[in-house]
């Protein structure tokens, strides 16, 4: 095994599809240590790099982090910086889970922050919960979109 995966992982971790594509979501982390141990332990990842840049995969998807900075000669008008505001968002992570309830008391006594409980908006149970720097995180269970309620367009809780 390369020097450069973190233990227990192997090159077949990486994100590198032998055909086709696969999608990863990338942030821009001001703390890579402290934003890895957070996707770890609240998300249960396996870090497979540990920087340069930081892998973390999570169930069926990975996670790609680094510190902010540029403009590079690939990207020459570009700066990645972390979000500067919790309350403007036009992208965020969507999880899925089979339990929503236990996720969501699994995830809080692992210092996981809420903005509130799981709501049922019919569709779905679901909530909201900010990473270290502040990326907004949908925690979501399909409940009434199995039957084919869809969902609710009010703003009602």
């Amino acid at each position: 095994m390369s020097d450069f995966i973190a233990a227990g992982a192997s090159a077949d971790d990486l994100p590198a599809p032998a055909k086709g594509l696969l999608l990863t979501h990338f942030l821009t982390v001001s703390d890579v240590p402290r934003s890895r141990a957070f996707y770890a332990d609240v998300l249960g990842g396996q870090v497979v790099l540990e920087e340069n840049p930081c892998i973390i995969k999570v169930a069926n998807s990975w996670i790609i982090m680094n510190p902010g900075g540029g403009p590079t000669d690939d990207k020459p008008d570009v700066v990645l910086r972390p979000p500067e505001d919790r309350h403007s968002v036009s992208s965020f992570l969507n999880v899925r889970v089979a339990d929503i309830h236990g996720f969501y008391a699994a995830a809080r006594a692992k210092g996981a922050e809420f903005l509130t409980p799981p709501i049922d908006r019919l569709a779905e149970l679901r909530c909201y919960m900010h990473d270290p720097d502040g990326y907004l995180i949908e925690v979501g269970q399909s409940t009434g979109l199995l039957k084919g309620i869809l969902a609710r367009t009010d703003t009602k809780a």
